[in-house]
């Protein structure tokens, strides 16, 4: 298929700034991202923002951050898919949630894997994102 006639269509995925914000070293332009590339990242963004960190709009985030320092439990597991699925639900138009799995990957570290399978919402394609989510964030602690 033509290259540029595959551009067209996913155009109504989007694009915008890349995140973290970088600028090109050549030109000092602002770095975009474009489509599905742009979709994760909104994803990553939306995992990582707490609520209110954001002054106008308050409701933008996860809200994963409340989940720190928590016993992994099976009920922490569906707190964090339902706080997951409300999140983009909310912030990320462009996606339909089909499922979030939570898995305890790695519980002495505090490793939280969160896979979402997704579907864009104009063209029902089906995809997925892994999100790493450390319960014990920012701690150094050893047994």
């Amino acid at each position: 298929m033509d290259n540029n006639l595959t551009n067209i269509q996913k155009e109504f995925l989007g694009s915008g700034w890349s995140f973290p914000v970088t600028f090109s070293a050549e030109n000092n332009q602002l770095q975009l991202t474009k489509y599905e590339t742009n979709i994760n990242e909104m994803i990553n963004l939306i995992m990582q923002t707490t609520f209110g960190e954001r002054p106008f709009t308050p409701q933008f985030g996860s809200g994963l951050q409340t989940f720190f320092f928590k016993e992994m439990r099976p009920t922490l597991q569906g707190e964090i898919r339902e706080a997951v699925k409300t999140s983009l639900l909310n912030n990320e138009p462009r996606i339909k949630v089909i499922a979030v799995e939570v898995a305890f990957a790695d519980l002495q570290n505090g490793l939280v894997e969160v896979t979402i399978d997704y579907m864009y919402n104009q063209t029902n394609t089906r995809h997925n994102y892994v999100y790493p989510f450390y319960i014990k964030e920012g701690t150094n602690l050893q047994r």
